[in-house]
């Protein structure tokens, strides 16, 4: 475990907010110079803590759904799960896959514009790896809350932070064109690029990509700027909790009551599985379990029951199909 004091949570947390925040204006809010917070950004990327930026884009905006597969797996050796990941990963539709602890292995969530698209990869992936699936349990992903890494900044951070959530999905539908996506697609998964790399990429002028920027942001296409961040070397675990409900008259209440626990980083909803599901980080599974013995306790016969597993290893975070030009003429 790396040591972090609580200068260097301060900067994690305001990359999650906005991580192409300048390094002065990080350190106007945190009380340190640019220099020491570039130095201290450099350090925690050079031992790992930071390991990437990402941009939270609405994809759902362009007429996609979402699948999500929960993979159980039988006799998979690491060689074959590898394979299994890689595969997937390549997948121009794929959003994220992780291998999981507990009692699912692997969750690829897949974008998809078209059933039969989706049925082509999904047959093809079957016939690959089908024997080394014990159990598949599929749902629609239907929205995703996300909440600030309150958890970073122990006692200290402010509730009001949490009150307004970054939302994707369960928005109308929206028009871009090839010069949005192609903005898109260079920081979905380099959302700290600079303005002026940013802007050669695209070979456009740096107030042309500022303005259509901050148009995608204004239209709630572009939800936020995010850092990625190796918990398990600062002391922390991920946790998934999926619930089901006796009471779903309480839904409402039990989401709003659980956003302002600062160890909540995504409320999530599906069709065709839990009825809530919920992502803690926390130190340990026994702070897992404390935290949900206090929900039960507060909303007594609300909750039918609940399960929870961990996240072993993100391989892919991708918030944005990969299209092409033919695309769009299209």
């Amino acid at each position: 475990m790396v040591e972090i004091d609580l200068k260097d949570r301060k900067i994690l947390y305001e990359l999650d907010l906005n991580c192409r925040q300048s390094n002065a204006q990080i350190g106007k809010k945190v009380g340190l110079s640019k220099e020491v917070v570039s130095y201290r950004i450099k350090r925690m990327e050079e031992e790992g803590i930071i390991t990437g930026y990402w941009t939270e884009i609405d994809s759902y905006r362009f007429g996609y759904q979402v699948y999500r597969y929960y993979l159980i797996l039988q006799n998979a050796s690491s060689e074959i799960k590898n394979q299994m990941i890689n595969h997937i990963m390549k997948y121009k539709n794929t959003w994220v896959v992780d291998l999981l602890t507990g009692p699912y292995d692997m969750n690829p969530i897949i974008w998809v514009k078209s059933i039969p698209e989706f049925y082509r990869f999904w047959d093809d992936f079957n016939q690959k790896y089908g024997d080394y699936i014990a159990e598949k349990i599929f749902s629609v992903y239907l929205q995703a809350d996300v909440y600030p890494l309150s958890y970073l900044l122990l006692d200290e951070y402010q509730k009001s932070d949490r009150e307004k959530p970054q939302t994707v999905g369960g928005k109308d539908p929206v028009h871009i064109d090839y010069a949005d996506y192609q903005l898109l697609n260079e920081i979905a998964e380099n959302a700290r690029i600079p303005l002026i790399d940013l802007a050669n990429r695209l070979a456009c002028s740096p107030q042309a990509t500022s303005y259509r920027m901050k148009n995608l942001f204004k239209n709630g296409i572009i939800q936020g700027f995010h850092v990625r961040i190796d918990n398990s070397k600062i002391g922390f675990r991920e946790f998934k909790v999926d619930i089901w409900l006796k009471d779903l008259t309480k839904r409402k209440q039990l989401w709003d009551y659980m956003k302002y626990n600062p160890s909540v980083t995504f409320i999530n909803t599906s069709a065709g599985y839990a009825d809530l599901e919920i992502e803690f980080t926390v130190e340990d599974t026994d702070k897992l379990l404390e935290i949900m013995e206090e929900v039960s306790s507060r909303f007594p016969g609300t909750i039918r029951k609940y399960i929870y597993f961990g996240g072993k290893k993100s391989f892919k975070l991708r918030c944005l199909p990969e299209l092409t030009k033919a695309d769009f003429k299209s």
